[in-house]
């Protein structure tokens, strides 16, 4: 009988075994369970994060161009502002030059001056409106009048009062001119 009371024993222990065993399957498994979870979170926190930061990266960068655009277009209206006061300037230094003058010294001294201006002003890439003889553009030509003309034809410029400018493609000054019938 002893051999039988050790065999339920026995038997007990073996059952007992297979429910400790789900048992601790069943942790496991929960463990794994909330390991995968604890994964799926930091997975979606750094997903957050990464994009998070790829958006301020592009916020920072569009920042850095827009600036650098607006300083670039700060210093171009600030150079045509500057060369728009110094032009009636350079049409006095023509119109001196121009006009009738007995001594020689001081006309080579004008023109000399004179051409110091342009220079700076081709260093600034300010170039003179083509007027005379061209078609008529009222995009860059201030029309003053119309008049007959054998000389030019129709919609042509035939007579600049005073010089148009820009620089580059940006008009500081357009000509203003009359044109041919």
């Amino acid at each position: 009988m002893e051999e039988n009371e050790k065999n339920p024993d026995v038997q007990e222990d073996i059952s007992e075994n297979p429910a400790e065993d789900n048992t601790d399957q069943n942790d496991n498994s929960n463990e794994c369970d909330d390991i995968s979870a604890k994964i799926s979170e930091l997975e979606s926190k750094l997903n957050d994060s990464e994009d998070k930061y790829l958006r301020l990266f592009a916020e920072y960068d569009n920042f850095r161009k827009r600036t650098s655009k607006e300083k670039i277009e700060a210093f171009g209206n600030a150079t045509a502002k500057c060369v728009e006061n110094i032009l009636p300037v350079i049409d006095s230094f023509e119109r001196a030059i121009i006009a009738e003058c007995s001594d020689e010294a001081y006309k080579n001294g004008m023109n000399m001056i004179f051409n110091q201006f342009k220079s700076v002003l081709d260093k600034l890439d300010v170039k003179e409106v083509p007027a005379l003889g061209e078609d008529f553009d009222p995009n860059l030509h201030n029309a003053v009048t119309k008049v007959d003309s054998k000389d030019f034809e129709s919609g042509k410029i035939c007579q600049v009062y005073q010089k148009g400018y820009k620089i580059g493609d940006r008009l500081i000054r357009p000509a203003m001119v009359v044109v041919a019938n």
